[in-house]
């Protein structure tokens, strides 16, 4: 019997004072946990689950050096990320604003379709307090066709040339290299590739040649598909930290510090609702993988099937509730359609926080 071990940080406490021993702070972030559930797993089956107090650590560290590794990247600070001149830290969490330059996205298809408006979205955007804007001229949406490299270079490349120029941290998203090289060229200072780097044989060696952080999306097949009836071997949650577990350790061999790796559970990208459920419920087990956790949940179609099928463009409210969710496990970066709701939203919840770490 081979098994395998995941630690999940849980019991979260408001502050560690008083303490000692018996907390551990989670990713060097604003979050306290007081035990990890210890889920046991047998190939694709699992066969046991148990919290454990984090006073009795030494029972975890017994298990090996893959539990080993596990604590010890629940509880290591993450770097910030490095973009271009901009440092965004992430010992809080940040929101990267979601800019579509596409006719045909899933929300706002066609709103910034100009170099020009899609540069002052964009800006409006940083000015509201996003840490990056993530350009993107290729739909992803369920059934999406693919775009032609020249078409989406010519869609992306003037907004990410005005807003770079003016100062603002840009992320590319996009699956193609060429794409990603013209982005660069304009001032992207990262990559966020729903394929993981799978999609395009050339873009690894890029990235890593370039030196940038990239983001590392899971998925269950091309958009035209992945949303067919998607299935997993085993619960969904442990089947996506093994994928983005492979794919640190492929975008590592081609050269990728771990450093600059970001991972996303990719909500909606081959998962039904209770796919998604399940990973927004056990978010924080992916900490073991020693990346920052980025989530979009942002106005996807699970919101709709939970909230009497609310259009796209209603589905704020939704938005907000999986937004801290996810900061509330940790999450260092939210993926947004609505900026300025996100981030007042996130400082109430630095509030909150600020409030409990103050001694009494």
């Amino acid at each position: 019997m081979t098994l395998r071990h995941y630690l999940r940080p849980t019991a979260f406490v408001d502050a560690p004072f008083g303490h000692d021993g018996k907390v551990a702070r989670l990713a060097g972030g604003m979050l306290w946990f007081a035990a990890v559930e210890r889920v046991t797993m047998d190939g694709n089956r699992r066969v046991s689950a148990e919290l454990v107090p984090v006073e009795r650590l030494d029972e975890l560290l017994a298990l090996g050096s893959e539990a080993e590794r596990a604590w010890r990247n629940l509880t290591s600070p993450r770097a910030p990320l490095q973009l271009r001149e901009r440092v965004v830290r992430l010992d809080q969490p940040q929101v990267a604003g979601i800019l579509n330059v596409t006719p045909d996205s899933f929300s706002d298809g066609g709103r910034f379709d100009g170099g020009e408006a899609a540069a002052r979205a964009g800006f409006a955007m940083a000015e509201a307090g996003a840490a990056i804007v993530d350009v993107g001229g290729e739909s992803t949406r369920p059934g999406a066709k693919p775009v032609w490299e020249g078409d989406e270079v010519e869609r992306i490349v003037p907004a990410v040339t005005r807003l770079a120029a003016g100062g603002t941290a840009v992320s590319i998203d996009t699956r193609k290299s060429a794409v990603m090289a013209a982005a660069l060229g304009a001032g992207a200072a990262m990559v966020n590739d729903v394929s993981a780097l799978t999609y395009d044989e050339k873009s690894a060696g890029l990235v890593a040649g370039v030196g940038c952080p990239v983001v590392l999306v899971h998925h269950l097949g091309p958009p035209e598909t992945m949303q067919q009836a998607p299935a997993y071997d085993k619960p969904v949650l442990f089947a996506v930290y093994d994928w983005l577990e492979a794919r640190i350790a492929a975008a590592e061999a081609a050269g990728i510090e771990r450093s600059r790796i970001v991972v996303d559970p990719g909500i909606g990208f081959g998962k039904n609702v209770q796919h998604n459920l399940d990973l927004l419920n056990g978010l924080a087990l992916l900490h073991g993988l020693g990346c920052p956790i980025m989530l979009g949940a942002s106005r996807k179609r699970m919101i709709g099937a939970l909230s009497a099928e609310a259009p796209a463009d209603a589905r704020l409210a939704g938005s907000l509730a999986l937004a801290l969710k996810a900061v509330d496990q940790g999450a260092q970066l939210l993926r947004v359609h609505d900026v300025p709701e996100t981030v007042q939203a996130l400082r109430i919840w630095r509030g909150l926080r600020d409030a409990a770490l103050v001694p009494v």
